[in-house]
C-alpha cells in the first residue's frame, strides 16, 4: 500500500492544528532553568514533559539530534522514545539532524531516519545539500518509498552562511538558488504540496530567492532570535501559505509546567494564523 506523501500530511496538519513547528532543545541552560540537572534524567523528564504537553496539538515537533546524542546511547534512546510517543500522539516529527554525505553514507543516514524500521523513523529530517543536491538523492529516493519528507537547507539564518549560500554560480544564480530550484522540480505536480522542504531563516527580511518550490518551508528564528510571526508574510511573499514557522525557547522557557508549554505555543499559532492568509 503506497503511503501519504508527507506534504500531503503536513498540509492536513497544519490547516487542523495550526502551521507551527516546536523545537525539543534540551540545552543544558534549559534543564537548568526549568530545575533538572544536566544528565539523562534532567533530559528524560524535559523531553518527556514537552512531549506530554504539545504532541497532541502541534502540527509538528523538531527535536534537535545533537541535544541526545551529547548523551551518548542513553540520550539516543531518549529521543527513540520521544520520536514514537510525539507520532502516536498525531504530531509529525522532524529530525534536525542536518545530515549531508555521499553515496553509501548519505544512504546509511537515510536509513536512520527514513526507513519505517529504524527505531529513529521519523516523518521528515533536515539534511545539507552543500556537497551538491544529487548527494541528497539516497535521503529523497528512500524519503519517497516511506512517504516522509526532507528539508533541505537553502537560506540560514546564521551569518556565516551568506558566504556558500550566496556565492554565485556560473549561471549568475545564487547557490541557495540553485538549491531552491533543485527541490521545486523535486516538487514538481505534487498536490497539495511536495514532500521535499527549504530551510529559510525567519530573520533573513528580503531574501530575494524565489521561494515557490511547491514544498514547505522551514522557518525558524520565531522568537527568542528576534523574528515575530508578523514578519512571514514580508520574508516570505507569494509563498507564505506554505511555511511552517519554527520556535524553540520562546515556547520552552515557559516550562516547566505543561500548562505554560500549551499558552505559549498556542499563543504562537494564534499569532501565525493572523499574520498568514488562509488561501
Amino acid at each position: 500500500m503506497t503511503p501519504e506523501p508527507f506534504g500531503a500530511r503536513l498540509r492536513h496538519a497544519m490547516d487542523t492544528r495550526g502551521p507551527l513547528c516546536v523545537g525539543i532543545d534540551p540545552h543544558a541552560s534549559l534543564l537548568t532553568s526549568w530545575g533538572l540537572n544536566d544528565d539523562i534524567a534532567g533530559l528524560e523528564r524535559f523531553t518527556r514533559t514537552v512531549v506530554e504537553a504539545l504532541a497532541d496539538r502541534v502540527a509538528v515537533l523538531k527535536p534537535q539530534s545533537a541535544f541526545f546524542e551529547r548523551f551518548g546511547s542513553r540520550g539516543v534512546a531518549v529521543l527513540e522514545k520521544a520520536v514514537e510517543e510525539a507520532r502516536a500522539a498525531g504530531a509529525l516529527v522532524l529530525m534536525d539532524a542536518k545530515r549531508g554525505d555521499i553515496g553509501s553514507t548519505m544512504g546509511a543516514y537515510a536509513a536512520t531516519y527514513l526507513d519505517k524500521d529504524s527505531p529513529l523513523f521519523s516523518d521528515a529530517v533536515t539534511v545539507s545539500p552543500y556537497l551538491g543536491f544529487g548527494s541528497l538523492r539516497p535521503a529523497l529516493d528512500a524519503a519517497a518509498v516511506s512517504g516522509a519528507g526532507v528539508f533541505v537547507l537553502a537560506l540560514t539564518s546564521n551569518p556565516e552562511g551568506a558566504e556558500v549560500q550566496r556565492a554565485t554560480a556560473g549561471d549568475g544564480r545564487t547557490l541557495a538558488q540553485v538549491m531552491l530550484d533543485h527541490m521545486a522540480a523535486e516538487n514538481e505536480g505534487a498536490t497539495p504540496l511536495g514532500s521535499v522542504g527549504a530551510v529559510v531563516g525567519a530573520t533573513l527580511g528580503d531574501t530575494g530567492a524565489d521561494l515557490a518550490i511547491n514544498g514547505p518551508l522551514l522557518a525558524p528564528g520565531i522568537g527568542a532570535q528576534g523574528a515575530t510571526p508578523a514578519d512571514l508574510p514580508r520574508v516570505f511573499g507569494a509563498a507564505v501559505r506554505n511555511v511552517v514557522p519554527s520556535v524553540s525557547r520562546g515556547v520552552l522557557r515557559h516550562g516547566p509546567d505543561a500548562s505554560g508549554l500549551r499558552e505559549a505555543a498556542g499563543r504562537f499559532a494564534d499569532e501565525v494564523r493572523s499574520a498568514v492568509p488562509e488561501s
